[in-house]
């Protein structure tokens, strides 16, 4: 009996072709190819290919040609029942047990897979082509949904007393119809009710591309609704297993190392909109071991960004607790925060791609970095709340199933702890500087939410630099090796600094800023604040400026143990860790 197509193409989307011959030959990454010696003939020079996007290797020294099936046959000796089986242990999937029902559930699955496709396509092209829906289309236009996305994402939407519904009925039978969670029965009246009636439908693929269920979202606020729904499990759909956008990001993985998981459709389709493509969600429920091993044989990375609210950072944590458990060697989870009120979709619309990218790169936190720094802010400064910290993120390290990944974070969550002090970064001034009024306080907040940590730092930096340049000009040595991350005002720097070493008698006026970069200086830098308060004292002005460049170096650290940390979740290298164990204790120095 053969095996059913969506099984061998489920095995044929989870495996890349790299990663099942990697297990037998050395690849190195060449373009968008991978290149090995071939494993059918004894070569010194590489004639072996692999391209993944193409599903495909190719050995141009003996004409070896095929995919994952046909490679492990040939170098393993196995036959097609037994590669299959090879294999679908290799993705994580159950082995198939063949059984009498089996072409009956393929029937079911054909007949399943042309209802929605049936449905799915009519739902779209009554949104293109019916004038009626035009208060849909401004709908979709006020989210800045342009066509292109709307054919893109084959979105649709459901009319009430739709009479296409009464064309299915005389195609399939009832029964079928309601299997796939499209339609529940009216028990009174006895007809089929549409469950997305007055909705924009999203549909959620399989990974191989069919439609297998729907997402839907009201656009009428005058009712008691649910917002967004989605379609019920079915024998063909599994929420735990399956992501939306999920058959479409995939495609990338050869381009792109990371994978973007957000809560909602609208996320999805707003960041595709602005050209990110590389993004899935989950489906309105916590994340599962089945969707994160899913994505990570595809991503090396999934960076997951929730709404920047209370409720969006507590299901990052639930997340973080749970998939932490799912750390691999080779495989990162990290955690990107938003500012408050702002969700992936209201952001990237209103700052566009590449700041959300850059934004991604200086804020996304390592999952076992985000769990540790949430018990430590919650911990309290006396013994009691400090031996539960201790034991909380003990017991987080111990749940870790790799036993080499749960070495490393244990070990480094205990010296974290062992370093722990008192009152480690408060530095006391010998002025206390009035306190702002709360609406001064507001509008300073408003102003810099979307600001960066580092990027507030900076500011800082230069209003110091800009404001006190007699005093600087005879102390270079404290500002000439300090480097700035963000790039407008790492130009800007340099350009002082020149002026600096060139000019006898420095003044703002030589600087020849831009009023514009003065006022941005100025607007953004928290430390005006305080500065004010010590116009008259050199020592405190220094004090203060090397203050911030302690901050700026240590971010410097930061970032450089992060792409340590990375490395090391990769090939645990032991003088990868001894290097991140040397700057974190120049971290503690500074």
């Amino acid at each position: 009996m053969k095996y059913p197509k969506e099984y061998l193409e489920e095995i044929k989307t989870r495996l890349k072709v790299s990663t099942v011959v990697s297990k037998t030959v050395s690849l190195k990454k060449r373009g968008k190819e991978f290149i090995g010696l071939s494993p059918f003939k004894t070569e010194k020079t590489p004639s072996f290919t692999v391209n993944d996007e193409k599903g495909f290797y190719h050995c141009f020294s003996t004409s070896e040609h095929g995919n994952i099936f046909d490679f492990i046959m040939k170098t393993q000796n196995l036959r097609f029942g037994e590669a299959v089986k090879y294999l679908a242990n290799l993705a994580g999937m159950q082995p198939y047990t063949f059984t009498k029902k089996d072409e009956e559930r393929e029937n079911q699955w054909k007949e399943y897979s042309e209802i929605f496709k049936t449905y799915v396509d009519f739902c779209h092209n009554e949104l293109l082509k019916n004038n009626d829906l035009i208060f849909v289309k401004e709908y979709l236009k006020k989210r800045n949904l342009t066509k292109e996305e709307v054919v893109k994402f084959n979105i649709g939407y459901v009319q009430p007393n739709n009479s296409f519904v009464r064309e299915l009925e005389s195609r399939f039978n009832q029964k079928s119809l309601l299997e796939t969670g499209l339609f529940y029965l009216d028990e009174k009246r006895k007809v089929l009710i549409e469950r997305f009636k007055e909705r924009v439908i999203f549909p959620i693929n399989s990974i191989t591309g069919y439609p297998i269920a729907l997402g839907g979202r009201k656009i009428k606020e005058n009712n008691n609704f649910a917002k967004y729904i989605n379609s019920p499990e079915t024998p063909f759909f599994k929420k735990g297993s399956n992501l939306y956008n999920l058959d479409f990001a995939r495609k990338f993985s050869n381009k792109i190392d990371y994978i973007y998981l957000v809560e909602g459709y609208m996320d999805v389709v707003s960041l595709s909109n602005k050209g990110i493509y590389n993004t899935v969600a989950n489906l309105g429920t916590s994340l599962t071991e089945k969707q994160m091993s899913i994505l990570n044989q595809f991503y090396d990375d999934i960076v997951i960004c929730f709404d920047g609210d209370e409720s969006g950072y507590k299901a990052a944590l639930r997340a973080a607790e749970s998939l932490i458990q799912e750390l691999k060697p080779e495989k990162n989870i990290s955690f990107l925060f938003l500012p408050d009120k702002e969700d992936p979709d209201s952001f990237v619309n209103k700052h566009g791609k590449d700041y959300f990218i850059d934004f991604t790169k200086t804020n996304k936190v390592l999952i076992n970095n985000f769990i540790f720094q949430h018990y430590k802010n919650k911990a309290e400064n006396n013994p009691s709340s400090l031996a539960i910290f201790e034991k909380t993120v003990r017991s987080i390290a111990n749940s870790i199933k790799d036993g080499f990944i749960k070495k490393y974070v244990l070990e480094d969550y205990l010296e974290k702890i062992h370093n722990l002090t008192p009152n480690t970064n408060e530095r006391k001034y010998k002025f206390k500087p009035k306190a702002r009024s709360l609406k001064s306080t507001q509008k300073f907040f408003n102003e810099t939410k979307n600001l960066s940590y580092i990027e507030i730092k900076e500011y800082s930096f230069l209003y110091i630099v800009i404001n006190n340049l007699a005093l600087l000009k005879e102390n270079l040595n404290l500002i000439q090796n300090v480097k700035l991350f963000s790039t407008e005002n790492k130009l800007i720097f340099e350009s002082i600094l020149e002026k600096l070493f060139k000019e006898k008698d420095i003044t703002l006026e030589k600087l020849s800023l831009d009023q514009n970069i003065i006022e941005k200086i100025t607007k953004f830098a928290s430390i005006k604040y305080v500065l004010n308060k010590v116009e008259d004292n050199n020592e405190e002005k220094i004090e203060l400026l090397n203050e911030i460049i302690r901050d700026i170096k240590n971010y410097e650290l930061e970032i450089r143990i992060e792409e340590l940390e990375s490395k090391f979740s990769k090939d645990f290298n032991e003088s990868t860790f001894n290097e991140i164990k040397e700057l974190k204790k120049l971290q503690k120095i500074n």
